[in-house]
């Protein structure tokens, strides 16, 4: 598969973070399929431990600027970018100076889960599908890894339904075994999502947003699912795959990733015609 256009949108990215099997593996699959020949786009958060001199951060003026509204307030969006080390790889940083300035990934120093973390992540999610509208790019595939990215299938196919840049996407969902997600989100943001017009029925799993219900709301929104390792979901979760009929791949390990997953987008390339 060639030619096509692949966001890539992760919590997690080397050399930008640690050095583990996922960060290294989300850095070998992009790499991969922009040396065959695709249109590779990456976002992931700019978190406060991200080193901006050492990586060479800088802000991209025509994509900051505009605000947006998270809990009926206005927060001001930056979009900062890097370059992967030997590749012609740009990744876009989402930033905000009230969410992502903090030392911190997603727990504060006694490993608790941060308050506004619900609040975070959707303002990840919003400024992550206004920036690729901003740039006027079409992917034809979005991929997703790590729970903060949970929200974009549900505010694509609802907030931003009707934008051209969304149109005949297919968004993939990567699912690991050790995710970072304790506890659960406040509460209130199921009134937050509603604050943006979003009345879907689906809302309910976020009465309780915990890990659990989190992956409901994505699968729920979401076209295709990679097992990253072997992981047994529970039942409720296959009942969601059950229903909407999503397309699996298995056990998906980080020997041969990246043919693998290039087997996986044709297959569902082709599906799309």
């Amino acid at each position: 598969m060639i030619g096509k256009r692949i966001l890539y949108v992760s919590s997690d990215l080397f050399p930008f973070s640690s050095e583990n099997p996922i960060s290294l593996s989300i850095l070998k699959v992009t790499k991969f399929m922009q040396s065959i020949g695709n249109d590779v786009r990456i976002f992931m958060p700019r978190f406060g431990v991200i080193n901006e001199r050492r990586h060479q951060l800088h802000e991209v003026i025509r994509l900051s600027g505009r605000n947006l509204v998270i809990n009926d307030i206005d927060q001001p969006l930056l979009i900062k970018v890097a370059s992967i080390p030997d590749a012609r790889l740009q990744v876009y940083f989402i930033d905000n100076e009230e969410y992502f300035k903090r030392k911190a990934l997603d727990k504060d120093k006694n490993g608790l889960f941060f308050k506004d973390n619900d609040e975070r992540a959707l303002f990840f999610a919003k400024g992550v599908l206004e920036t690729v509208k901003k740039l006027n790019w079409k992917p034809d595939i979005i991929h997703l890894y790590g729970w903060i990215s949970f929200f974009i299938p549900m505010y694509m196919k609802t907030f931003y339904k009707n934008e051209y840049s969304y149109k005949n996407a297919r968004i993939i969902v990567s699912i690991y075994n050790n995710c970072s997600f304790s506890g659960m989100l406040n509460k209130e943001i199921i009134n937050k999502v509603k604050l943006d017009g979003i009345k879907s029925k689906k809302l309910k799993f976020l009465e309780y947003p915990n890990y659990i219900n989190l992956t409901k709301l994505c699968f729920s929104f979401s076209d295709y699912i990679i097992k990253e390792g072997i992981i047994i979901f529970p039942e409720e979760i296959k009942d969601i795959i059950k229903e909407k009929k999503l397309l699996v791949l298995k056990n998906c390990t980080d020997k041969n990733i990246e043919n693998v997953y290039q087997k996986f987008y044709t297959k569902i390339i082709s599906k799309k015609s």
